[in-house]
Order: structure tokens, then C-alpha cells, then sequence
């Protein structure tokens, strides 16, 4: 019985530790921004109205103030700002699986100690900060930056291009950041693939194309449904990218909630904001992991 009840108190403290981080970490924050985003804006610190009061006759008083979704929804901007970032994190999505997937396969089929150096060299980026990596773009991409001076000393330009500051900048570095988090779960996914089937494919006279496209690119969508929402989810709320490579034009929806939290001090329009950015995120979430439990239940599931 003893036994018993130490198995069961250890397994629920396992079990405990996941929910106890969520709590505190996700449930609590959200609860938090939730009640500032039905407060009022006010000049004072912090810069909302209480949602909660009492008066002198121990009454509770509630006051939800709904005007700040409602302006989101009335001002053109937020609506531009999140297309443009559903926009953006869908063409970086897309560049990072036609990048990352042929990188994934070449490294799956590599011997394994050239296996090795090349994992090691996907994730060595990340033993240096973010911010350092998005900073040495702006010394390769600038005017008198190192792709312009390469460019002018093979003659194939003969005035520096406008790089910096630019969508195409911003992609540059949106790609660089996270082509990584598409390799690592293409690579796991492809690695473990039974490649008898591409040679049994080939015997019976199918193309090295059409095993690919009949076998190895249904077996590997796991792979792929991982690192587009690794990619897309945290792409769309980007804001040190847009800032640095994108210029100060950038239309974000991360640049957005930034100006209302610290420039305009609009803390319950920026709390509007960050919910209905969860609230729009969530679909895909619920979507990937619905795709995923199909997938581990199997045909019998």
C-alpha cells in the first residue's frame, strides 16, 4: 500500500510540474493582459483604470469596457497590419519548406558521420543570441555592405542596391532565423523512413520524381506540418526582424502591439490586441494537433 501511494504521489508530481509551468507561465499572464484589454486607458501608473472596485457599502463593482476590440475592428490599420503579417509569415513559411526540405533529405541521406557535422552545423546559429545574427545582416545588406561590394567588384552592378530596409531584406532575415526549426523536424521525419520503399518503387520502374512525390513526400508530412507551424505561428507576431531589416514602414502586427504598449502607453488596446492575435492563432494550433493525433491513432484509431 505504501508502495502504491509513493508510485501514485511521485507520478502525480510529474504530472503536476507540466501544469504548475502552465499556470504559472501561460494561464496567469493571459488572465492578467484579458483583464487590462476591458479596462480603460488612464494617465497614471500603470496606464488603465481598475476592472475591479468597492465601495463603501462592500459592493463589488465590474466595468468591462468593450470599446477597445471594437476599435480594432473600426480601425483600418490592425486589420492591414494583420494581413500583412499573415501575408508575410505565409511567403516565409513557403521559402523555408522549399529551402529546408531538400537540406532535411540531403542530410537524412548522408552517411552518418557526415550526418553528424551537418546537424551540427543547423544548430550551431543558435549558440549565438538572435539579436546579434539580424545585426550582421544589416553589415551583409547595407549600401556599402559586403553583398554590394562583392556585386560592384564582379561587374555585375555599378551602383549599390537598395537592400537594406526592404521587404526583401526582411524576408532574408525571417528565412535565416527560422530555416532551422523546418530542417530539424523534416530531418527526424525523413530520417526515419523505411528506404526500402523507394528501392521497391524503383524496381517496379518508377522515376526517382515519382517516388519522391508517391512516397517519400506523403510519408514526410508530419515533418512538414511541424515546421510550417514552427515557422508560420511565431512569424506572423514578429517584431525584431520587421524592425532592424524592414524599416521603420514595416506594417506588422508586432510592431503595432509594440507602438501601443511603450509609444502610445494604450495598454488596454495593445491587451486587445495580443488576445485577438491568440485567438486567431489558436485555429492552426488546434488544427496541427488534431492532424497529429489522427496520425499517431493510425487506421484502427
Amino acid at each position: 500500500m505504501k508502495r502504491l501511494r509513493a508510485r501514485f504521489s511521485g507520478r502525480g508530481l510529474v504530472v503536476a510540474l507540466p501544469y504548475l509551468w502552465l499556470l504559472l507561465f501561460f494561464v496567469a499572464p493571459f488572465v492578467i493582459v484579458l483583464k487590462i484589454s476591458f479596462s480603460e486607458v488612464d494617465l497614471a501608473i500603470p496606464p488603465y483604470k481598475p476592472l475591479f472596485s468597492w465601495y463603501a457599502e462592500h459592493a463589488l463593482a465590474i466595468r468591462l469596457n468593450f470599446n477597445n476590440y471594437a476599435f480594432l475592428f473600426t480601425d483600418k490599420l490592425y486589420a492591414d497590419a494583420f494581413l500583412n503579417s499573415v501575408k508575410v509569415a505565409l511567403v516565409s513559411t513557403i521559402l523555408c519548406l522549399l529551402i529546408g526540405y531538400p537540406m532535411a533529405y540531403g542530410m537524412a541521406r548522408a552517411r552518418p558521420r557526415t550526418r553528424n557535422v551537418l546537424l551540427l552545423l543547423v544548430v550551431l546559429p543558435f549558440w549565438t543570441s538572435q539579436l546579434l545574427r539580424v545585426y550582421a545582416w544589416i553589415g551583409l545588406l547595407k549600401a556599402n555592405g559586403v553583398v554590394n561590394n562583392v556585386l560592384i567588384r564582379l561587374g555585375v552592378i555599378h551602383n549599390p542596391l537598395a537592400l537594406l530596409y526592404t521587404p526583401f531584406a526582411m524576408y532574408v532575415g525571417i528565412v535565416y532565423s527560422y530555416l532551422p526549426f523546418v530542417i530539424l523536424p523534416l530531418y527526424a521525419n525523413i530520417e526515419k523512413m523505411d528506404w526500402q520503399l523507394i528501392e521497391a518503387a524503383e524496381d517496379l520502374g518508377c522515376r526517382p520524381w515519382q517516388a519522391f512525390y508517391k512516397i517519400t513526400l506523403p510519408l514526410s508530412r508530419n515533418g512538414i506540418l511541424a515546421g510550417s507551424m514552427l515557422v508560420f505561428i511565431p512569424a506572423v507576431c514578429e517584431f525584431v526582424i520587421p524592425t532592424l531589416l524592414g524599416g521603420p514602414n514595416s506594417l506588422m502586427i508586432g510592431r503595432i502591439l509594440w507602438d501601443e504598449f511603450f509609444s502610445n502607453r494604450a495598454w488596454p488596446v495593445a491587451s486587445a490586441v495580443a488576445i485577438l492575435m491568440l485567438l486567431l492563432l489558436v485555429p492552426f494550433m488546434m488544427w496541427y494537433q488534431s492532424i497529429q493525433a489522427r496520425e499517431t491513432a493510425g487506421p484502427s484509431g
